[in-house]
């Protein structure tokens, strides 16, 4: 109760303790005013005290109303009865206004101890010090940051109902004296963030203050009240008359239940707030977590005349955001506070282990699940298989409505990355892709061998032979070989065979067969293969073209000599290369007994047919030696020539004839 103020020491003086109790002990009665330490208990001295002094004021307003004081029957007119009331036995004003008050203690854990102060006589009278029986902190006395604590014991409640304090924050000219915290600690839990502040210099009288709170049985909770000395260190903060009252707050709404929320991993959390309130100053509605001491402001906020409902949107929540959040008001005159709701974060499941492969065939893959240990939050709902060829990123998903599925319409011979996909209920319940199974389909043998085999190309050493265009319905495997085998036979008589098989290009429907004998049959065929087979060909058959014809065999070539003539022959080369269409030869001198020959003389080429191996040289010089040259041709031209030299025969006549001319 707010009394006349008197002089005396100060809020902003150096007041200790002792000098409190001295004065209390002139008063007679009361003694040194204590200085609760520790876990030491003790009521709340101001409430109880004017419960004792309205109980005792109300028989003397019965009898005689007049002798009380003017402060008692102020006290008096608050009281909702104003008739006389009972001598035996006499109800405290806190029965008669439904109010219950609880014990009190200071927190053993705090930097500093509260004052109870005592100020009911004249002789107290002060500047400074209110009048009246109440706690309070001399922020003069303590360093600044240093706190101290009062805590309620914890409440139970069933109903409705409303916490209401007084308070004062004063120093002498005007200094801020520090902050008045209010926490809400709830079933023993975290303390958190204070739920209603106020800071700095408020005037010198109390001022009044709600607490609505939401939490109800069989949950309970505590109110602490803190003070934290400012750096300024001046002044006094108190507080008095911590009652609850069986009725709603008229200043602070009351918040409806607040349900537990439960989200994915990722998604948004909503947390909606509905108060009923009675009048409408609420300066700030915010989303209060019981641990870190994180505030969420308000997403979204509807206002009527009877209550209003907030909404907080936490976005792309995770694991460490789950914890409980409250609703918080706050005003001048009080703050609202509703229960903890969870936020319960769901992490969607994951395989733990790859798939399992039971089957491949041509288009298909049979997979087993394999699910049976998974990360993550349950319960699972759905299945599902992702799956993507090797060589792309895009993927594809199927609902696997069982634990063994087949992947069906697949392409064969391709490798394929299969993962598992679990899903829970809600919204973002679909988990992370578990580890990847890396298979592959099967090869078939091929459908057939090649067609449309032709020789593109016929050279006299090479031939070019090309087919058509292999798809892999044909081929019926990505991976396969073409090989081109082919043989000829050579000697003379034909009885000698030379074979061989060359891989071609796949992608590529053509081959070169280099280094062949020209004018030969070649006997070709075309081989395809894959894992799972092959298929030839019959064999296709060509001849290589003409070419020139190799050297006549120098020992097939002899010649018959006379003194004038020299009758040569020759056998066909052994590599004709083609069809033999004439015989060149030619000849000239070298070397001669005669002198009057001219060594060399001028080359005498003489063509002959086919079948022409012979030729008769006339009117040769005896004892002269010749050389010859013979060469055959085809239709691409003549080969080499092969040489030899002959001599031809001297007589006697001829002889005796050149001796005498010499002489």
């Amino acid at each position: 109760m707010l009394g006349s103020q008197k002089t005396g020491p100060g809020c902003g003086d150096a007041v200790d303790s002792q000098t409190v109790g001295q004065s209390a002990a002139a008063r007679g009665g009361l003694g040194p005013s204590p200085v609760v330490k520790g876990p030491r208990a003790w009521k709340a001295a101001r409430a109880t005290q004017n419960d004792l002094e309205l109980s005792s004021a109300e028989s003397q307003f019965c009898s005689s109303p007049s002798r009380l004081p003017a402060a008692s029957r102020r006290a008096m007119k608050s009281l909702r009865r104003h008739q006389c009331l009972p001598r035996q036995p006499v109800p405290s004003a806190a029965q008669l206004l439904g109010l219950r008050v609880k014990a009190h203690r200071q927190d053993t854990n705090d930097d500093l101890d509260w004052q109870l102060i005592r100020n009911h006589g004249s002789f107290l009278q002060t500047v400074d010090h209110l009048l009246g029986s109440y706690v309070m902190v001399n922020s003069s006395e303590h360093s600044a940051g240093r706190k101290a604590r009062l805590i309620i014991p914890p409440f139970s409640e069933n109903e409705t109902h409303c916490i209401q304090f007084n308070y004062f924050l004063y120093s002498r000219d005007g200094h801020n004296p520090g902050s008045l915290n209010v926490y809400i600690k709830s079933n023993l839990g975290a303390t958190g963030s204070p739920v209603w502040n106020v800071t700095g210099f408020r005037g010198q009288q109390w001022l009044h203050a709600e607490l609505s709170v939401g939490i109800f049985w069989p949950d309970e909770y505590q109110v602490i009240f803190e003070v934290v000395v400012s750096t300024e260190r001046r002044g006094c903060i108190g507080i008095d008359n911590i009652l609850t009252m069986n009725f709603p707050c008229y200043e602070a709404p009351h918040f409806l239940n607040l349900g537990d929320v439960e989200v994915n991993s990722g998604q948004i959390a909503t947390f909606q707030c509905i108060a009923i309130m009675h009048t409408p100053e609420i300066e700030t509605v915010f989303l209060q977590r019981q641990h870190r001491g994180i505030t969420k402001p308000v997403s979204g906020l509807r206002n009527n005349s009877s209550d209003i409902t907030a909404t907080f949107e936490l976005h792309e929540v995770t694991k460490q955001e789950q914890d409980p959040y409250r609703c918080v008001t706050q005003s001048a005159k009080g703050s609202a506070v509703s229960n903890y709701a969870k936020l319960i974060v769901r992490e969607p499941p994951s395989p733990v282990a790859p798939p399992r492969l039971i089957h491949a065939g041509l288009t298909y893959l049979v997979i087993q699940l394999n699910t049976n240990i998974t990360s993550g939050d349950g319960p699972v709902i759905q299945r599902e298989i992702e799956y993507r060829m090797n060589s792309q990123s895009q993927s594809k998903i199927q609902i696997a409505p069982y634990l063994i599925h087949m992947l069906r319409h697949l392409y064969l011979d391709t490798e394929y990355v299969i993962r598992v996909l679990l899903t829970r209920p809600g919204e973002g319940g679909r988990g992370n892709p578990g580890p990847s199974l890396i298979c592959k389909t099967k090869c078939a043998e091929p459908l057939r061998a090649p067609k449309e085999l032709t020789f593109s190309e016929i050279q006299s050493r090479n031939i070019t032979l090309q087919w058509e265009q292999l798809k892999i319905d044909i081929v019926r495997c990505f991976t396969y070989s073409i090989s081109v085998c082919y043989r000829y036979n050579i000697g003379a008589g034909h009885d000698q065979v030379v074979s061989y098989c060359k891989q071609a290009e796949p992608k590529v429907p053509r081959f070169t067969i280099k280094n062949l004998p020209p004018f030969t049959i070649i006997y070709v065929k075309v081989k395809l293969t894959n894992t799972e087979g092959s298929k030839r060909t019959k064999e296709y058959e060509c001849r290589t073209d003409e070419d020139v014809p190799d050297k006549i065999p120098a020992e097939s070539i002899f010649g018959i000599p006379g003194e004038h003539t020299i009758c040569l022959q020759w056998d066909e080369p052994l590599e004709p290369n083609g069809y033999i269409t004439h015989y060149k030869v030619s000849y000239q001198s070298t070397e001669s007994s005669d002198p009057a020959v001219i060594v060399p003389s001028l080359l005498n080429p003489q063509l002959k047919s086919k079948n022409e191996r012979y030729h008769m040289f006339v009117n040769l010089t005896p004892g002269t030696t010749y050389r010859f040259s013979v060469s055959a041709s085809t239709s691409k031209g003549f080969g080499p020539e092969t040489y030899t030299e002959i001599t031809t025969n001297i007589s006697g006549k001829w002889f005796n004839e050149m001796t005498i001319v010499l002489i």
